[in-house]
């Protein structure tokens, strides 16, 4: 990388740390662009010298902590995970000692510690740029509502950038640092990223500290993270995930490492999407998901009008009052110090009673618990990022209608508790970018991340990117009423396992179709056992369960069947289904048709 052209993704600084590369001349061109603020309206504060001069002591101290070997220089990328990798901070997210704004002069107050999330990635080695221009007070989707200028997407100069995280978008995409951190309530972090190429990663609601995150919505506020690829994404959610006594919102929950693998995969998509087919939204969401079912993947039409019903509690019910409790006082005694758009959002919360709240909390409580059904028919959503690409024109001429179009597919994820990650997917007949966002549940961030590196390969760099923490599972073999689109099937799915692969067991097993007094409960089942002779191998598929779930399957699974040990035809042994040899007496011998469902399709049909 020349002086003048800094690496671009989070692998590629590292890898100049893991080759024994000079970084500080690199480090020193993305502090001047954005010192020269570049690019236009990106940001509203750059790193100070004594600021700057400080962090390059720290990381010069950092480098000479190793020896100059290959294995020395790994091993202290391993302690120091984002080692001289320049990143932007939103600009309500606090540093200690640079003041705080939210894109509000008026409100600007300088903070005594770093927020959480900040101190994670300081303490990790990475090198803070500036601070980002963003919607004021976090509120907007367009990235226009800010005293410190509009951004523009930096694929049209007449288009908006998204919002409200603007500046930390267009300072990724812009090349001036390799990641960013972002917030997103209602889609802040995803709109951006779709508008200006990037990943957009929304982590579950309390799986990443909000300590020090000046709040827009406290009970739903996410950090969210910018950055190239999916793994650079990743990476530093690893970083800055976590449990945080200080912060009474963290709920630090990991889930499974991966969702089903293609084709039992279940792609859950809007049967009516809401697209700008001007500029080729359409199109280019035909071809998304023609991209899906090239790979095999399955989708699913569904009916997203509860998912819009609870996105309209975000603003037209009494959430907003989450926002006034933070600038009340400046509403009251202030109000020209905030945006005209702003000021109007928030102030419709003046109105609203304690009643009003207690309602809609009820409402959505009732709605969650509806939609959890959901996951019974899906493993994962894929929609739109946003239904069209505004031109500052559009915005000017209705900021509030465009405003609530471009979150029909992001206000309701964080009502919900869910997680989603924006990926580009291609650009439009017209030259814009478009993204797709997959979305999950709570704790499937990691998987997310798994699914779109699955479906969108990127190339493995040389240096060691982390993944995003999983919760322990446990490889479970099932051979009967419980293998993909049987009966049992939504038991292991309702629990979050997810299947690995269909394979066979070793040589060694015979397989039964249980007779009926030892199959007493619905649907028929089969029984296997090991054995010493007389075996062969039988079709299995092997999921992946989380072991905190592993208790409530057990007591599913009824006598004389249970869970033991079973050998793969690859030699490896995993948990799996097997019967008890005394109610096989008289049952049906099926070995020879290799499988649970060969028997199924050997029945008369009725």
């Amino acid at each position: 990388f020349s002086d003048d052209k800094p690496p671009a993704t989070v692998g590629q600084w590292l890898a100049t740390v893991l080759a024994g590369r000079d970084s500080f001349a690199a480090l020193e061109v993305s502090r001047r662009r954005a010192l020269r603020g570049e690019p236009a309206f990106g940001w509203i504060l750059a790193c100070p010298d004594a600021a700057w001069q400080a962090q390059c002591a720290l990381l010069a101290s950092r480098l000479a902590e190793a020896d100059a070997s290959p294995v020395g220089r790994t091993a202290l990328v391993r302690r120091y995970p984002l080692l001289g990798v320049p990143f932007a901070v939103k600009d309500n997210i606090d540093i200690a000692g640079q003041p705080t704004t939210a894109a509000c002069p008026a409100f600007a107050f300088v903070p005594g510690e770093h927020a959480s999330a900040v101190q994670r990635l300081l303490a990790a080695g990475a090198v803070w740029v500036g601070k980002t221009n963003l919607d004021q007070f976090a509120t907007g989707l367009v990235g226009t509502r800010s005293p410190h200028g509009r951004p523009a997407s930096v694929a049209d100069a007449t288009r908006i950038s998204g919002g409200s995280s603007s500046g930390s978008a267009v300072a990724v995409a812009s090349g001036v640092v390799a990641f960013a951190l972002g917030t997103d309530t209602a889609g802040s972090g995803r709109v951006p990223a779709a508008f200006n190429g990037l990943f957009g990663l929304k982590p579950t609601p309390g799986r990443v500290s909000t300590q020090g995150v000046l709040p827009a919505c406290r009970t739903l506020d996410c950090v969210s993270i910018f950055a190239h690829t999916a793994q650079d994404a990743a990476h530093v959610l690893a970083v800055v995930e976590g449990p945080d006594p200080a912060d009474a919102y963290s709920d630090f929950a990991p889930g499974p490492a991966a969702l089903p693998a293609l084709p039992a995969l279940r792609i859950g998509i809007p049967r009516q999407p809401d697209l700008d087919g001007a500029i080729g939204y359409d199109l280019a969401w035909a071809a998304a998901l023609a991209k899906l079912a090239e790979a095999g993947a399955q989708t699913v039409e569904l009916d997203f009008s509860p998912l819009y019903e609870v996105a309209a509690l975000l603003y037209n019910g009494p959430w907003v009052a989450e926002r006034h409790s933070v600038v009340a006082e400046l509403l009251a005694t202030q109000p020209e110090a905030l945006d005209d758009t702003v000021r109007t959002v928030i102030a419709r919360a003046v109105g609203m009673t304690a009643t009003d709240t207690f309602k809609a909390q009820y409402r959505l409580k009732a709605m969650r618990k509806s939609l959890a059904e959901l996951w019974r028919q899906v493993d994962v959503l894929c929609v739109p990022s946003t239904p069209t690409h505004p031109t500052f024109a559009e915005v000017d001429a209705d900021p509030v209608g465009a405003n609530a179009r471009l979150g029909t597919y992001t206000n309701f994820v964080n009502l919900l508790g869910w997680c989603a990650l924006a990926v580009p997917a291609g650009v439009t007949p017209t030259g814009l970018p478009f993204g797709v966002t997959w979305i999950g549940r709570g704790g499937h961030d990691a998987a997310l991340v798994h699914l779109a590196l699955r479906l969108t390969p990127e190339p493995v760099g040389t240096s060691p990117l982390r993944t995003p923490a999983t919760a322990p599972n446990l490889a479970i073999a099932v051979v009967g009423a419980h293998l993909s689109g049987l009966p049992l099937n939504g038991q292991l799915r309702e629990r979050g396992a997810s299947l690995v692969q269909a394979t066979q067991t070793a040589p060694a097993y015979r397989l039964f179709a249980l007779p009926t007094l030892a199959n007493s409960t619905a649907p028929p089942k089969p029984g296997m056992l090991r054995s010493a002779s007389g075996g062969g191998a039988i079709a299995v598929e092997v999921w992946d369960m989380p072991q905190i779930a592993v208790g409530s399957f057990l007591a599913l699974i009824p006598p004389p069947l249970g869970l033991g040990s079973i050998e793969l035809a690859d030699g490896r042994w995993v948990h799996g289904f097997l019967c008890e040899a005394h109610a096989l007496a008289g049952a049906l011998d099926i070995t020879a048709l290799g499988g649970w469902r060969a028997y199924l399709a050997s029945l008369p049909k009725p």
